[in-house]
């Protein structure tokens, strides 16, 4: 069971469009917040001005909504989410105490080529019942706006995962739980890689025909590989899953997808990372999706051609060719 809702205390750690989304849901949920930015220059400039853009997402940083580079001021915190591109696990999360380790990350930790959770407690030492993930289709501009949103938040203890969803779910945001938090993460990490290869077939025209057989056997390559890594099969037919693949690889707000758009019309990958404004966890987790996929004896064919995108060693028009010319095989 909660706390009143007034006397507990929940902490988001990072500040992007996304941490900064859920950071004010949770304080219209009258929870006390905090949330933690790594540069002191920056809560600095959230402090005086008490307004914030993080790319196409804007808004008012209310009074009552603590801002720190301290990550002391949020040990106390009894729930903490963190909203960081998975590249910062390791630096900032060492440092983290947390009763209670929420993760709104959509990457793999790039060190070990494990899932936040996984890093959590491999390399952490974090107790698994203390830990949990939310993911399902949700972008931080339709959270703001308290569009309706449902997501699911997925823990090894049921417990935990129950208090994580009564906490989170209300104003327009429904959160369900799975008991298989590996399934929960790989959804939400799997599919970022297929969203760029979606966008790399509607930037060349290849219409709604292509999209549709991308997402499909997209969805059919995420769940052989997830299957394969310990997770099941059904928590990737969900909202973590299908679910969040469909939105990333149709709607063009999608940091991933405008990728793949941009890849298909000729640009190179430094210059849109560059440009880009936000992490788009794809290009990072393609080819560490692609070792694990190697590791367990799992064909990748979408994310082996994406990585081979990425690095330059094939021509975006290659792509279609190259998946099309594989042998013929049963469906499933």
């Amino acid at each position: 069971m909660l706390k009143n809702a007034a006397s507990m205390h929940v902490a988001v750690v990072g500040l992007g469009a996304w941490g900064m989304a859920l950071a004010l849901h949770a304080l219209r949920r009258g929870f006390k917040i905090t949330g933690w930015h790594h540069d002191p220059g920056e809560v600095a400039r959230l402090l005086s001005t008490r307004s914030f853009q993080r790319g196409s997402v804007s808004g008012v940083v209310p009074g009552n909504l603590a801002v720190t580079s301290d990550l002391s001021q949020i040990a106390d915190a009894d729930i903490t989410i963190v909203a960081l591109p998975a590249s910062a696990w390791e630096e900032v999360i060492p440092n983290v105490k947390a009763k209670i380790l929420v993760s709104a990350t959509k990457g793999l930790e790039p060190t070990t080529t494990s899932t936040p959770l996984q890093y959590a407690t491999s390399a952490l030492s974090f107790e698994r019942d203390s830990l949990a993930v939310i993911s399902g289709p949700s972008f931080a501009s339709d959270l703001m706006a308290e569009r309706p949103i449902s997501v699911v938040a997925g823990s090894s203890s049921e417990k935990t995962a129950a208090l994580v969803a009564e906490a989170l779910s209300g104003n327009s945001l429904r959160i369900y739980t799975s008991a298989d938090p590996l399934g929960v993460e790989l959804g939400g990490i799997l599919k970022n890689v297929i969203a760029i290869a979606a966008g790399v077939s509607d930037a060349l025209s290849y219409g709604p025909s292509a999209r549709a057989a991308l997402i499909s056997r997209g969805l059919a390559e995420m769940t052989r590989l997830a299957v394969a890594l310990g997770a099941d099969s059904q928590t990737l037919f969900g909202l973590s899953g299908l679910g969040d693949l469909v939105m990333t690889a149709t709607e063009n707000q999608s940091r991933n997808r405008t990728v793949g758009l941009r890849l298909g019309a000729g640009e190179k990958i430094g210059d849109i990372t560059a440009s880009l404004g936000s992490v788009a966890e794809g290009v990072s987790t393609a080819p560490l999706v692609q070792h694990l996929a190697a590791k367990a004896g799992v064909e990748v064919p979408i994310t082996e051609h994406i990585s081979k995108l990425l690095a330059g060693d094939i021509a975006a028009r290659d792509l279609a060719a190259a998946l099309l010319a594989r042998p013929l095989r049963s469906e499933f």
